[in-house]
């Protein structure tokens, strides 16, 4: 595609998203891009658009060679496959914000774009407004990239944030943010760090080039945290908030999860509050670099697939260079981290796995503070369980040089060894 083409839409879904489109394109008659047809479920639902706009055959707009992009932004994972396949096999340039499809699917969606040549973008799909995905496959070279850490979902912000300024408890907070529409009435996607999850395996892709399923990203959500974890966050000049965090280490291998964790509040992730997401890189010569920005809503995420409508006219693609061009770094588990873990009964904590444990106290809501080696967390779900809490502190990731020294300098300091 060039500057002067005109991109002609077909549109799957005419929900928040797909309406805040309609809306935004209406508004930009300079981009040349316009919405030919609609495909929606319900025919019957009263929508702020002209009837002949809808239909409920998606062959309409597949098989029309007068559409030349689709947009999916619809919410069920397989019909949402299905459509980017197909659009993609007869020739057309895909965008798309259904990051549960992504995350599933991305072996094969990279495969159909190399074998039909056609371009697939899904910058809204990650974190809406903020352009992470460009800047990571533009900017930042893989060999240079430190690490990156993010908050990536709004709706588990919205409750973290209330549950400290407001000092609400995670129900009081989660019924308010359903309220104003920060949560769905089944909020177990967000919640239990699902959403997140799906976003950061293909964030992974766009970053260090790795390509891993789901499954295999040892995650969790803020379903299980308490107010006193609130409270003794606030204790410690801390904050919580549900991060998302791939390092590379010493040995060249990638560190990533999607746990909670303690940010200290000179962290420029705990400046970002309710709704917004933020995005922290760290490279070699940059140092760090902060994004933030809106990480949900009608408007923002319609923002960035008018972005990526717009970088089509240029016949932008990803070029996925740290997957093709060089050889991506492993994933691994084999690094500790330090946790802290709130609970209501001891025999639900297996003491005997954690390499020492640095504090722990003893009322009604009991607490420690140790170090694990990470297949601890990825082989079993105790930590999940029981009402069981599980925060990483900051810079919860330590290698094992370093875990030799503090070993060491703890046997000093109990007199052990000189």
């Amino acid at each position: 595609m060039n500057m002067q083409r005109q991109l002609n839409i077909g549109l799957f879904g005419f929900g928040v998203v797909g309406e805040g489109l309609y809306k935004v394109l209406e508004q930009t008659p300079s981009l040349q891009a316009t919405i030919k047809k609609v495909c929606i479920k319900n025919p019957g639902k009263k929508r702020n658009a002209p009837a002949a706009l809808f239909t409920t055959d998606r062959f309409e707009l597949l098989n029309d060679p007068g559409i030349n992009v689709i947009v999916e932004v619809i919410n069920e994972s397989e019909p949402a496959f299905e459509i980017v396949s197909t659009a993609l096999k007869n020739g057309k340039a895909v965008v798309s914000a259904s990051k549960k499809m992504i995350a599933e699917h991305l072996p094969e969606i990279l495969a159909l774009q190399k074998q039909y040549d056609q371009p697939f973008l899904c910058e809204s799909a990650a974190c809406a407004s903020i352009p992470v995905i460009r800047n990571l496959e533009e900017y930042y070279d893989n060999d240079l990239l430190h690490s990156i850490r993010a908050i990536v979902n709004g709706s588990t912000n919205f409750i973290l944030t209330r549950m400290f300024e407001d000092k609400l408890d995670f129900k009081q907070a989660l019924i308010l943010a359903q309220q104003l529409g920060f949560a769905e009435a089944d909020p177990s996607l967000d919640v239990d760090g699902w959403d997140a999850l799906n976003k950061w395996t293909f964030l992974l892709t766009h970053a260090y080039g790795i390509v891993e399923k789901p499954e295999n990203i040892v995650f969790n959500g803020i379903q299980n945290i308490k107010l006193s974890d609130a409270a003794v966050a606030r204790e410690r000049n801390y904050e919580i908030k549900l991060v998302a965090q791939a390092k590379k280490l010493n040995n060249g291998k990638v560190a990533a999860f999607v746990l909670p964790q303690f940010v200290t509040h000179d962290d420029p992730l705990a400046f970002v509050k309710n709704e917004f997401n933020g995005v922290v890189i760290e490279s070699s010569f940059a140092d760090k670099q902060f994004f933030y920005g809106k990480g949900a809503g009608s408007f923002p995420t319609a923002s960035a697939v008018l972005s990526d409508i717009s970088a089509l006219r240029y016949d932008y693609r990803y070029e996925y260079k740290k997957l093709y061009y060089h050889t991506p770094p492993e994933l691994t588990n084999d690094f500790y981290v330090r946790t802290y873990l709130s609970f209501d009964d001891w025999k639900n904590i297996p003491r005997e796995k954690f390499e020492w444990i640095e504090e722990w106290h003893a009322g009604e809501r009991k607490y420690l503070s140790g170090v694990l080696h990470f297949n601890n967390l990825k082989d079993a779900s105790w930590w999940k369980e029981n009402n069981v809490s599980l925060i990483l502190t900051p810079d919860a990731i330590i290698e094992d040089i370093e875990i030799r020294k503090l070993k060491k300098k703890s046997l000093e300091l109990a007199g052990i060894v000189d």
